[in-house]
């Protein structure tokens, strides 16, 4: 009874969405541009990187409060937590007062991780990294942190409930990225990391070097001003 309770508990908590509720305040659906997901990325995507910033925190907060509500309140279940950080998973990716249609829970399943211990957090993250950048593709980061956590808690000597559980929270992120899988496979998915962070670095080295460009000039002119009063 007490599982039910967590999952039920996390899952409503899940179902708030700030991602609409950001759009309410912008005037925009982003349910009806980008991929159509209420989720931070698509939040971002549409509305631009402040926006996108306090969806990832929000629903960070909304999964890893879950699990320390349900901890609180049903203390004699050890994973009580982790259900309800699973549910607020759920809860994000098909939230009840959006006609289930959400995001696809990978920042809920970080509030999981935080949840589970802060020494798994730069692991989780750097081994998500590592393996998108090896294969060259977003959605290997995903699909690297749903197994690289339970893997962690296994190595770390967790109990074998806690690891199962983590297990089945990898495992819902995993299912809600199949489609992403699937045009990664057939080439619609946003393939090339390397390429785009070297795009990025590119562009921020043209914009320095031109503002360095502009100043020189200006710097000049400024000095033969200066050395005209003298003569």
């Amino acid at each position: 009874m007490d599982a039910a309770l967590s999952i039920a508990l996390g899952y409503f908590v899940g179902s708030l969405s700030p991602s609409s509720l950001v759009g309410r305040v912008k005037k925009t659906d982003v349910r009806k541009s980008g991929t159509g997901n209420l989720g931070a990325t698509n939040t971002m995507l549409v509305l631009g990187w402040g926006a996108g910033i306090f969806v990832m925190l929000f629903d960070l907060m909304k999964s890893f409060l879950s699990g320390k509500l349900a901890q609180y309140l049903f203390p004699g279940l050890s994973v009580a937590g982790m259900l309800a950080c699973i549910g607020a998973m759920i809860g994000h990716c098909f939230p009840v007062f959006h006609r289930f249609r959400g995001g696809k829970g990978l920042a809920t399943f970080g509030g999981l991780v935080i949840y589970c211990g802060l020494k798994y957090v730069p692991i989780v993250l750097c081994a998500g990294w590592a393996v998108m950048w090896i294969f060259d593709c977003t959605v290997m980061f995903p699909i690297t942190v749903g197994i690289a956590l339970p893997l962690l808690m296994y190595l770390f000597g967790e109990a074998p409930a806690k690891i199962i559980t983590a297990i089945c929270a990898g495992a819902v992120l995993d299912v809600m990225h199949i489609g992403n899988m699937k045009k990664a496979l057939a080439g619609d998915e946003i393939m090339h990391v390397r390429d785009y962070f070297r795009e990025k670095l590119h562009k921020e080295h043209r914009k320095v070097f031109a503002r360095k460009s502009e100043s020189f000039p200006l710097l000049l002119g400024k000095l033969v001003i200066y050395s005209k009063s003298w003569l």
